[in-house]
């Protein structure tokens, strides 16, 4: 832990400058070599462009014992949190989770899934879930549960792209920014071979690999949700769905690669090195993807068991953990995917 992160990160990044070594790794190092003098608000668009591969760490020649000590993964990883706490709103909800994130998680987690056991009567008489809860019910609880963190992480972005000095978005940013995420190329480590992440000076593409299972499973559970809603409301087929219709596809193929991805990346996480990373706050990392995983796991029980006895259980289960998952969102290490993607966009516009 250093006192003063943004200091440390802009001594650390005169240092690079002058060195140039690693300027192939990754869109750090373009960008910190366009300017020899760096404002708080470049350090804060250097350390979320910063995807902590950690390659650069191994292949610098100033790390301790010299007497320059740099540890650039982890001073910008320090920056990182603090400028996603700072600009959080409300900020006091995103330093307490990232600080207890897996308490606040797990009890999140249980005061809703306690909710909706609680509301199970509210039921309409239709069958599968509804027979449980009525969708009506459903949608009353979720809809501003998923628009105000919606609004809140606006905020949060707002102030990011204020402090980085973001200019007006053009389509060819959006195009390159999203191109780099759809493929995470930083997580390639610019040569191709991955991250030293797990193993120090071993290149691998296993992050790499974790975290676009979760990406894109994610992306398909929600593709289940959407073309569920637009079955019910638009031709107005109710669930449950057969295994051949489009939200079941989605929703099982997405919520495998979803629990595959998280228990991969605990795994990965916790043989990394703490001090290339943010030591204080590997707590709130941990139960984010705990969290991720609950939600993943319970919609694939639910998919299994949903017939059984269990059903009332399960579904109170997940839908306390979707619903503790959208409330934390614009706090948890959810933030970080809209954060980096607003890095890449700034740092498209730089290219210009």
């Amino acid at each position: 832990m250093y006192d003063n992160p943004i200091e440390e990160a802009r001594r650390q990044a005169q240092i690079c400058n002058a060195c140039r070594y690693c300027e192939g790794y990754c869109a750090v190092f373009p960008a910190m070599h366009a300017g020899r003098f760096f404002s708080d608000g470049d350090l804060t668009q250097l350390a979320n462009l910063c995807h902590n591969c950690q390659n650069c760490h191994y292949a610098c020649q100033y790390t301790a014992p010299h007497e320059f000590a740099l540890n650039l993964p982890g001073v910008l990883a320090e920056v990182r949190q603090e400028s996603w706490e700072e600009t959080a709103f409300p900020a006091p909800l995103g330093r307490a989770f990232h600080h207890n994130g897996t308490l606040i998680a797990g009890v999140a987690v249980l005061a809703m899934a306690l909710l909706f056991w609680a509301a199970r009567h509210l039921s309409s008489g239709g069958t599968g879930f509804y027979a449980v809860m009525a969708h009506g019910a459903m949608v009353a609880i979720f809809l501003p549960a998923f628009l105000l963190p919606l609004a809140a992480m606006g905020v949060g972005l707002r102030r990011y792209w204020r402090r980085v000095g973001g200019g007006p978005v053009t389509l060819a940013d959006l195009r390159a920014a999203f191109g780099s995420a759809a493929t995470m190329r930083n997580l390639a480590g610019g040569h191709g071979d991955g991250c030293n992440f797990e193993e120090e000076d071993v290149f691998s593409q296993r992050r790499r690999v974790m975290h676009q299972l979760v990406m894109y499973g994610f992306l398909l559970c929600f593709a289940a949700t959407a073309t569920g809603t637009i079955l019910h409301y638009g031709f107005g087929i109710e669930a449950p769905y057969r295994l051949l219709s489009l939200p079941k596809l989605f929703g099982v193929i997405g919520g495998l690669m979803l629990c595959a991805g998280t228990l991969g990346m605990m795994h990965l996480k916790a043989k990394a090195a703490p001090d290339l990373q943010a030591p204080e706050v590997r707590g709130g990392e941990f139960g984010f993807i705990a969290l991720l995983f609950t939600v993943s796991a319970s919609g694939l029980a639910l998919y299994a068991l949903g017939g059984t006895s269990a059903l009332e259980v399960l579904l109170a289960l997940h839908l306390g953990a979707v619903l503790a998952f959208f409330l934390l969102m614009p706090y948890s290490k959810m933030a970080h995917g809209f954060y980096r993607l607003a890095a890449l966009v700034r740092d498209a516009q730089r290219k210009r």
